[in-house]
Order: structure tokens, then sequence, then C-alpha cells
């Protein structure tokens, strides 16, 4: 059996949105998990705003740094390199985290990987239950994103099966909660409305499901113009309008097109392995739904606990870790943020002949670490005093 000292530590940044995540892990091992939230900033505006965001990193990023390093026992000088999400995301948090991964690997001597926040989603569930298959079907359903993905080798193979063509799902969330007077963030209130609600109380469409429709792409902006809708109609006719029923009956018409797409998707493909991952899936109803489905299907179904679903510096470690223990090459210093950085990008390699810090990493075989600097000052302007 492999020493677990044998395994790359990684400590990765996550700045996407509202959420300052700081995680660190040994191989597969969640050492540490830290976050920072902005939520209640952005609650009183009814959703996120970017410099709002950014702000809030920029406060946050060293403390949560320093409490992950004590929360891991471990310190900055015994990573064996930094991760951070490069994108995509909101252009104005993704350069705080990527600044700040910057100037830590710098200073430290570690080598940098930049990697995508779609691939970390997917990889985190490596934490959990172990290294994924391959190939692996996964459907991620965030506030900005409901794709289906299939990946053969996470570092390096992700293929997008299909999109968000309008609003995501979790967006639809947000904006019914709103339209319901029950606050922000929408998916966690609804979630519990709904659980006292009737799912099969309104019909409300599902979008995309025809015989000529993309087969897995989504689209939520219909459905939450039907659910707005009938709710103002209510309201002009002087009645109460229903929360409990109209939350569950919306949630059930999202979780039904997610999970019947996603386990069409895996028969089509072959694979019978569906990794559930993203802010919406800590909801209870697709969780239940999506078991029931796969169940029937003969698919096995891996979703992560839920503080791993939503955004978290954890799973860009683990996607770091990854990268560093099948030799990916790390990415330059001069890595800047990429809002729209494409899925089939799992990172940000280094372009031949420019400036970074190539790094290989031994596991147990006695091969050790070789490290090759196109910086030789980098110990010199090491900060041990800030970063032991």
């Amino acid at each position: 059996m492999a020493d677990l000292r044998d395994e790359p530590l990684v400590l990765g940044i996550e700045t996407s949105c509202d959420e300052t995540g700081v995680g660190i892990v040994r191989g597969t091992t969640l050492l540490a998990d830290a976050v920072a939230s902005s939520v209640d900033e952005h609650a009183r505006f009814g959703g996120v705003v970017p410099e709002v965001a950014s702000r809030a990193h920029l406060e946050a990023m060293v403390p949560t740094i320093q409490r992950a390093l004590k929360d891991a026992g471990v310190t900055a000088k015994d990573l064996d390199g930094i991760a951070v999400t490069a994108g995509p995301g909101l252009a104005g948090a993704l350069l705080v985290g990527v600044s700040a991964a910057k100037a830590y690997a710098y200073a430290l001597g570690k080598p940098l990987y930049g990697v995508n926040h779609l691939a970390s989603h997917i990889c985190v569930d490596q934490l959990e239950h172990g290294p994924l298959p391959e190939p692996t079907m996964a459907l991620l359903v965030s506030g900005g994103h409901s794709s289906l993905l299939l990946s053969s080798d996470i570092t390096s193979d992700v293929r997008p099966m299909g999109a968000t063509i309008d609003d995501a799902a979790g967006e639809a969330f947000d904006k019914i909660a709103r339209v319901l007077n029950l606050g922000f963030p929408g998916g966690p209130v609804i979630d519990r409305y709904a659980r006292e609600g009737d799912p099969n109380a309104i019909s409300f469409p599902r979008g995309l499901t025809g015989p000529r429709d993309p087969a897995y792409d989504f689209s939520f902006s219909g459905l939450k113009t039907a659910v707005a809708r009938w709710i103002e109609a209510k309201r002009a006719a002087g009645e109460e309008v229903p929360v409990r029923d109209v939350a569950a009956s919306f949630q059930e018409a999202v979780v039904d097109v997610l999970t019947r797409k996603a386990v069409r998707a895996c028969k089509d493909e072959g694979v019978d392995h569906l990794m559930i991952g993203g802010g919406v899936a800590a909801n209870s109803r697709l969780r239940a739904l999506a078991q029931e489905r796969c169940e029937a299907a003969g698919i096995r179904l891996r979703v992560p606990r839920p503080k791993l679903c939503t955004d978290n510096g954890a799973m860009v470690a683990a996607l770091g870790a990854e990268m560093v223990a099948r030799g990916r090459d790390a990415s330059a210093w001069d890595l800047s943020a990429d809002s729209s950085l494409p899925v089939t990008e799992p990172h940000v390699p280094a372009p031949e002949g420019a400036e970074g810090y190539a790094h290989t990493h031994g596991h147990g075989t006695g091969t050790g670490h070789t490290h090759s600097h196109s910086h030789d000052h980098v110990h010199e302007v090491s900060k041990e005093n800030l970063y032991s």
C-alpha cells in the first residue's frame, strides 16, 4: 500500500462567483475545505453583484488560506502545487483568485495550475467516492450552467454533450424564489418549501423535450416565464398563491428534465456511471429522482455530499492534485483569468517556451520530486515568514 505522503499535496483556490474557497487535498484525500461566502452581501440586490464579489474575495483571501493551512495541519512550504480556477466565471472575481495563486506559487517556488471550474466540479467526486470511472457522464447544474459532459480523462478530455441555451437551472430557481418573495439564493428555499407541497398540483412545461428539440441541451426560460405568469394571474384575480405547491411543481419540472436527459445521454453513449455536481446538485428532489431513474436504467449514480457540490476550493485542489499525479504541465506565470474558458480545456498549460515552473512528482516509486525553474531567483524572493 502506497504511503499517503507520496501523493501530491495541493492547495486549491476558487473565486469564480461569490464564494472564496480554499481547499487542501493529498491525492484524493480531503484535508481542509475553508469557505468564506459573501452571499449575505448580495441578498439585498437579489443576485450576485460582480464588484461586490471581487472586493469580498480580496478581503477574505489571505485569512481563508491561513485557515485552510491550519485545518490541514500543513505549512505552505509543504505543498507540491497551487491550483486555481482560471475560468469560467465572473472576470473580476476570477482575477482575484488567479492573482493570489500566482503570488503564492511564485514566492514559494511551487508549480501553478490554472484549472477549469466545470471540470473541477466533476473531479471533486473523487474526494468522496474514489477515482472517477473512465468514461464518466457528468450532469453539472448550477446558477450559471446546466451541462452534460462526457469525460474520459478529467485532466485532458472533457467533451460537452449538452449545455444551457438560456437560463440555467440555478438561475431559474433564483428568479422564481424572487417572484414568490422567498429571498436569495433561491435553490435552498425552494427545496425547503417544495417538501411540503404537491409536485403534481400544477402542470408546468418541460423545456426542450419535444422530438425535434436538441436531445441534451437545456432551456429553463420558458418554464420560468410560465411559472411567473401563473403566479401573476393568481394575484391579479385576488387569489392566494399556494407557495408550497408552486415550489414543488416548479422544482419537479426542473429535475424531471435534468434527470431524463442525463439518463438518456448515458444510455446513448453506453456509459454506466452518472456523476451529478454543481450547486443545484444539493437539491433533495434532484438527488432522489436521479437515484430512482439511474437504478431503473442500471446506471451507478455518484453525487458528492452537498457541501462539495457548491463552489469550493476542495474541488479545485482535487483537480490540481490529479494534474500533478498525471504529470500535466504547469501553467505559465502570466496565466490570466478567462471568464469563458471552454470545458474542453480542463486546465491551462504554459505555451511552449513560456516562462513557467516545470514540475514532475513521483508517487511511491522512489522517483521523488524534480523541479525546473525558469526563474533562478524564486527562492530568493520567498517570504517564508508570511507563508510558513
